[in-house]
């Protein structure tokens, strides 16, 4: 370095220019950041990695706090954390408020993997896992032990759809001092007030609706209490769970969209569900707006919507292979796992391995219903359930 200028290597990396002040644009910035600058050792030594500043990349920039702060306001909470995935976030709640030694209660119909991680925790952490009836309501009561530190909800069930009786779940709950934790992604925080109905802490799976482009995983936690926050951004900070800035903007960038898209979801599922309910080959249409799905009194209580995702029931004189059949015949329909997005998909289900308790006869195929118009989606199933034969 001559004359105090630095050499062409150096002047690369470091620079003086700051840009004016004064921009504003629909769009939040981008914050691509792992490493974040102190002013000086003081600054350094004073700010911690809560949300009262800037840290680490890992703990949050701009770009993701201001997503936790709409998701947040989305579902009526005040307190949000983001998460790699919808499990990534279910896995965040646990680790957060169990311990070996504890007991939690999940839902039999809950989301497989979440059903999964449940069978792990009890497998290699001591952690004592009970699955009990979705539609148990205040019963549940009963099933409440000295060590129960967390009680799962899922409303409605992501594959057998029914719903379950909050209200009566969460004051049992509250009336031994349990938490109540619900995964709300079908809903998508639009039409169901969870925290008006008494639950505690709401879990999303963003790639959903959030998303809407079947190309983003991200889950988010969500809480009102602030003595719940502390642990679940303790578990957070120590789970060193992160999300990219870049798919936090895409989430941001479909939100405004979101309820426009979930209604459109939810009329066009609606249009195929009553459809379906017409065809022979179908013994029970398993959507929370008809009268034949389980909790659906409680869904016309509780709920303002339904978006896009429902099962059926086929008639039990198919065979799987015939109904696999119908789900390999579809053309419009895609075959693949979650929903939300703009394409429709279809998932065939052995329910039966699924569940500790299923009664019902038929084989199981859930539908998402995307942003195709319903009559050619209907057509499409139609054709289809000609193959069954």
């Amino acid at each position: 370095m001559a004359d105090d200028q630095p050499s062409f290597q150096t002047a690369l990396l470091h620079h003086d220019y700051v840009a004016p002040d004064g921009f504003a644009a629909f769009p939040p910035a981008v914050h691509r950041a792992s490493t974040v600058l102190f002013e000086n050792v003081a600054a350094l030594r004073s700010r911690n990695w809560q949300k009262t500043g800037y840290t680490y990349g890992l703990h949050g920039t701009p770009t993701t706090f201001t997503l936790e702060a709409r998701l947040a306001a989305i579902e009526g909470g005040t307190h949000c954390r983001l998460a790699p995935s919808g499990l990534a976030a279910i896995a965040l709640v646990d680790f957060a408020f169990l311990k070996a030694g504890d007991d939690v209660l999940i839902p039999d119909n809950v989301y497989s993997p979440s059903r999964e991680l449940g069978d792990w925790l009890a497998a290699d952490f001591g952690i004592g896992v009970r699955y009990y009836d979705p539609l148990i309501g205040a019963g549940i009561a009963n099933l409440i032990q000295d060590n129960t530190r967390l009680i799962w909800t899922e409303a409605p069930g992501s594959v057998s759809m029914e719903v379950p009786d909050l209200p009566a779940i969460c004051q049992a709950a509250h009336a031994r001092g349990v938490p109540v934790a619900l995964d709300n992604t079908w809903s998508a925080g639009i039409a169901l007030r969870a925290f008006d109905l008494g639950v505690d802490v709401v879990m999303q799976a963003l790639t959903k609706y959030q998303s809407g482009g079947s190309d983003i995983l991200m889950g988010a936690v969500i809480t009102r209490d602030d003595e719940l926050n502390r642990r679940i951004e303790t578990a957070h900070m120590r789970l060193g769970l992160g999300v990219g800035a870049d798919d936090v903007y895409l989430v941001l960038r479909s939100l405004p969209t979101m309820k426009l898209r979930f209604d459109a979801h939810d009329a066009a599922a609606r249009r195929v569900a009553a459809w379906l309910q017409g065809r022979t080959e179908i013994a029970s249409v398993l959507h929370p707006a008809l009268p034949d799905c389980p909790g659906h009194a409680i869904w016309r209580r509780d709920f303002s919507g339904a978006g896009g995702l429902f099962s059926v029931l086929f008639d039990p004189r198919y065979t799987e292979a015939q109904t696999d059949r119908f789900v390999d015949s579809l053309k419009l329909f895609k075959i693949g796992f979650s929903w939300g997005g703009a394409h429709s998909l279809c998932v065939p289900y052995r329910i039966g391995q699924m569940r500790a308790a299923w009664p019902h006869a038929g084989q199981l195929v859930r539908f998402n219903i995307g942003l195709e118009d319903p009559d050619d989606l209907i057509a499409d199933i139609e054709q289809a359930l000609a193959a069954l034969a």
